[in-house]
């Protein structure tokens, strides 16, 4: 059994499908290099002790002994609890956690934590590795039922992949997409204005509710199964959210394409297309994002949106050949996923 073990994962971009998850839709994320790496060492007893370096704060729990609690001591509770209800022994250990994503930026630092949280304290215990399924759905669970926020599979899928991932999450399958940008890059950009994947986050959880209603109104299990002229039935703003999640999809597959194909500046475009629909038919922007991606824009990007569930955060910019991001924007490249080190 393992004294010591690393465990890192990674945070993602997702260059299209936002707010499709949940609706059984089609994303195109990729892993990159940033993420949360979790040192776990064995010790004695049945304590889990938790250490936050980057905030300088801890959480001590007895396995067993699980709560909820607000913050990232809630996802290390979670971790333990859901792990330990899915038969898995663990040992005490102490960890300590640091991270290269800060919180809120629609980066998915949550999933990573959660991926991460799950590799320490499963291989520091000498226990299997699940399935890359498997563990994505557990660490759902911690962010839904521990964190309170309720997500979808996109940014865990994404942090246990290696690279771009094309997924479908009606059937949960996930396709490598293979691409090349030449002298062409993604960059993003912070909006400095930060949202929490807590209980607090009432638009998010809100969005997801009005998509479940116009389910029950359209009487499908998810919006998959509907079409824009169906849509264009609901009331307003049902209406409005069903039909951002299908065109998404569409905008998806289309991107996937442009991708292989190499034509990057339909994938500008198409990017372009996405912001526009989760402002005017999702409402997730803000000023601050708005900013951002006229920052963007006026720096000569070929297509920007925003990413992450909106209210803040990131924005992603496709940054053509000759073009120079501004100075705070941070070039991004699909990297391997989560893993031990």
């Amino acid at each position: 059994m393992p004294e010591q073990v690393t465990a890192f994962a990674p945070g993602r971009v997702n260059v299209i499908g936002e707010h499709t998850d949940y609706n059984a839709g089609l994303a195109l994320p990729f892993a990159i290099a940033q993420g949360v790496t979790v040192r776990a060492r064995r010790t004695g007893g049945r304590r889990i002790r938790a250490v936050a370096l980057d905030l300088g704060e801890e959480v001590s729990l007895e396995i067993g002994r699980c709560e909820r609690i607000v913050g990232w001591r809630g996802f290390v509770h979670g971790a333990v609890a859901e792990l330990t209800a899915a038969g898995y022994e663990l040992v005490a250990a102490e960890l300590k956690i640091s991270g290269t994503i800060a919180p809120g930026a629609g980066l998915a630092s949550s999933a990573a934590l959660s991926v991460a949280l799950c590799l320490a304290l499963l291989s520091v215990s000498d226990r299997n590795l699940p399935s890359q399924l498997w563990l994505a759905h557990l660490c759902r669970h911690i962010e839904n039922d521990w964190v309170g926020a309720a997500s979808g599979l996109l940014d865990q899928l994404a942090s246990l992949s290696d690279g771009a991932v094309l997924i479908d999450f009606c059937s949960l399958e996930v396709s490598p997409i293979a691409f090349e940008l030449g002298d062409w890059r993604f960059v993003t950009l912070d909006s400095g204005q930060r949202h929490q994947n807590s209980a607090d986050r009432e638009g998010y959880n809100a969005r997801r509710a009005e998509c479940a209603q116009a389910c029950s109104l359209l009487g499908v299990g998810s919006l998959r199964e509907t079409v824009l002229e169906a849509a264009g039935t609901l009331p307003d703003p049902l209406a409005a959210r069903a039909r951002h999640v299908l065109l998404e999809n569409l905008r998806v597959e289309q991107t996937a394409a442009a991708l292989t194909s190499g034509d990057l500046t339909t994938v500008g475009q198409l990017l372009d297309q996405s912001h526009a629909s989760l402002r005017d038919l999702y409402e997730v922007s803000t000023p601050e994002v708005e900013l951002a991606v006229e920052r963007l824009r006026g720096a000569g990007a070929a297509g920007v949106r925003m990413i992450g569930g909106g209210f803040g955060g990131h924005v992603l910019g496709l940054m053509p050949p000759g073009s120079a991001p501004p100075a705070d924007a941070t070039v991004v490249t699909p990297a391997p996923g989560a893993r031990l080190l």
